[in-house]
C-alpha cells in the first residue's frame, strides 16, 4: 500500500461531466458556424470569373493530398475549357451545401450521443482551494503529473483504455494527478508565481519521498520552474522531470512569431471582460486556439457525421470532444503574463521569464529530464519544444509519432508516449 498522507480538506465539487443532449460544444459554437459559412462565401468569390486581382479560385482548397489532387484536376479541366464559369460556380455551390449539411449532421450527432464519462475519481490525498491531488494507487515511484491551467486534468485519465494514469498504476508506478480545478475568488488573483511557488510546491511537498514531476503542455513550464526551485534533498523534492509537449521558444520561426504576437495583440481588447470577471473566459480561450486552424472544427464534425454512432471511433471522438469543450477559465493575471509575456515578448525563450523573482533557466536543471515532442503538434510547434530540450543539460528527447493530444490520450498513445515514458522512468 502507498504510504498515507495527511487527511485532506473537504473535497471540492466534482468536475463537470457532459450530459448527452445538453452538450454545448464545439465552443464557441457561433464562431465555428460563422467560419464554416465564411469559407463557402470565399470559395464562391474565388470561382472563375471573379473580379481581376482576386486570388486563384483554389487558393483555399483543402490542404489534404486528396484535396490538392482534386484542385489540380479541376484546374486542368478549366484550362481545357471543359468547365464554363457558371457551371463551375453551380458545382461549387452544390458541394458547399453538401458540406454544410454534413457539418450540421455531425454537430447534431455529437450533441445527442449517449456517451457519458463514468470513471470514478481516485482518492484525494491533498486539496487546497479548488485544487485536488488525485492518487491512482500503485506502490512504486511516485510521479506527480501537472496539466495545463486551461483544461481539465482528465485528459490524462480520459476513459477506460485511454488513461495514462491507470496504465502507469498497473505498471509498478504510483501516479498522482494535480487537478487545478476552477479558479475561485482566491485563484482569480493568482499570478504564475502563486501557482508555482505556492500551490504546486505545496502539493509537491505533501508527498513522501523524492518525486518524478511530469508536466503536460503549459503544465511543463510550471513543473520546470518548480523543479528548479525544489531539487531533491532531505527526502523531498524533484528527482527527475518529464516534459510532455512543452513550449519554450514562442518565436521559434517567423510564422510562429507572427501568430504569437497576434495573440498578444488581443490583450487590450480582452481587458474589459478580464476586469469584470477576474478571468479570461473559456470561450475567449477557445477562440484563441481556433486561430491555429480555423476550419478544423467543421472538418472533423463533417467526418464524425459519417461514423456509425455505435462504433468505438464515435465514442472515442465524443469523449475527446467532451473534454475539449469543458475548459477552465484562466486567472486574469496569468492570462496577461502568458499572452503578453510568453507569446508577445517570448520571455521564456529570451531567458527573461521569472518566477518569484528568479529567472527560469533550464540550463541550471541538474536532474534527468525526459522531453516528449509530438511530430504532428499544431498547438506547440516541435521547434518550440526542441528549443527547451536543447537547453537542458541532462535531457533525453523522444519524438512521438502523434499530435499534441493524441500523444497523451489517442488510440496510439500507448506506443507514442506511455511505453517510452515508462522505459525512461525505469532507467533512472
Amino acid at each position: 500500500m502507498p504510504p498515507p498522507l495527511a487527511t485532506p480538506p473537504a473535497t471540492p465539487p466534482a468536475t463537470h461531466q457532459a450530459t448527452p443532449g445538453k452538450r454545448r460544444g464545439p465552443r464557441p459554437l457561433l464562431l465555428h458556424l460563422m467560419l464554416g459559412a465564411s469559407r463557402g462565401m470565399v470559395a464562391l468569390r474565388l470561382s472563375p470569373g471573379s473580379p481581376p486581382g482576386w486570388p486563384s479560385w483554389n487558393a483555399g482548397w483543402p490542404r489534404s493530398r486528396a484535396g490538392q489532387a482534386e484542385s489540380l484536376r479541376i484546374a486542368a479541366a478549366l484550362a481545357a475549357g471543359n468547365h464554363p464559369p457558371d457551371a463551375f460556380r453551380a458545382a461549387v455551390l452544390r458541394r458547399l451545401l453538401r458540406a454544410d449539411r454534413e457539418l450540421l449532421a455531425g454537430l447534431a450527432a455529437y450533441r445527442r450521443h449517449p456517451y457519458s464519462r463514468d470513471l470514478p475519481d481516485p482518492p484525494v490525498v491533498w486539496a487546497e482551494g479548488g485544487s485536488r491531488l488525485l492518487d491512482y494507487g500503485g506502490a512504486g515511484q511516485p510521479m506527480l503529473f501537472v496539466p495545463s491551467l486551461v483544461n481539465r486534468a482528465q485528459v490524462l485519465d480520459l476513459m477506460p483504455g485511454r488513461s495514462l494514469m491507470r496504465h502507469l498504476a498497473g505498471q509498478g508506478v504510483r501516479p498522482l494527478l494535480l487537478d487545478w480545478g476552477w479558479p475561485g475568488e482566491a485563484e482569480r488573483s493568482f499570478t504564475l508565481t502563486d501557482y508555482i511557488a505556492g500551490r504546486l510546491e505545496r502539493a509537491l511537498m505533501a508527498l513522501p519521498g523524492p518525486v518524478v514531476l511530469v508536466g503536460y503542455c503549459m503544465g511543463g513550464l510550471l513543473t520546470l520552474a518548480a523543479a528548479l526551485r525544489r531539487p531533491a534533498e532531505g527526502g523531498k523534492g524533484v528527482k527527475a522531470l518529464g516534459l510532455l509537449a512543452t513550449p519554450w521558444d514562442f518565436h521559434a520561426d517567423p510564422a510562429e512569431t507572427a501568430r504569437a504576437q497576434a495573440a498578444a495583440a488581443l490583450l487590450p481588447g480582452l481587458e474589459a471582460v478580464m476586469q469584470a470577471t477576474g478571468t479570461l473566459p473559456v470561450d475567449a480561450i477557445q477562440t484563441l486556439f481556433s486561430g491555429l486552424d480555423p476550419f478544423a472544427i467543421a472538418r472533423k464534425f463533417r467526418a464524425f457525421a459519417r461514423l456509425d454512432p455505435a462504433s468505438a471511433r464515435a465514442r472515442d471522438f465524443v469523449a475527446m470532444e467532451d473534454w475539449l469543450n469543458d475548459g477552465v477559465p484562466l486567472a486574469a493575471p496569468v492570462a496577461r503574463e502568458t499572452l503578453g509575456g510568453w507569446y508577445g515578448a517570448n520571455t521564456p525563450g529570451r531567458g527573461a521569464w521569472r518566477v518569484a523573482g528568479a529567472v527560469v533557466d533550464p540550463a541550471q536543471l541538474a536532474i534527468p529530464a525526459f522531453v516528449a515532442v509530438p511530430h504532428r503538434d499544431r498547438i506547440v510547434p516541435p521547434a518550440s519544444a526542441l528549443a527547451l530540450a536543447a537547453r537542458l543539460p541532462h535531457a533525453i528527447v523522444h519524438m512521438a509519432a502523434a499530435g499534441h493530444i493524441g500523444m497523451a490520450a489517442g488510440s496510439g498513445a500507448e506506443a507514442a508516449l506511455w511505453h517510452p515514458l515508462l522505459s525512461w522512468l525505469r532507467g533512472l
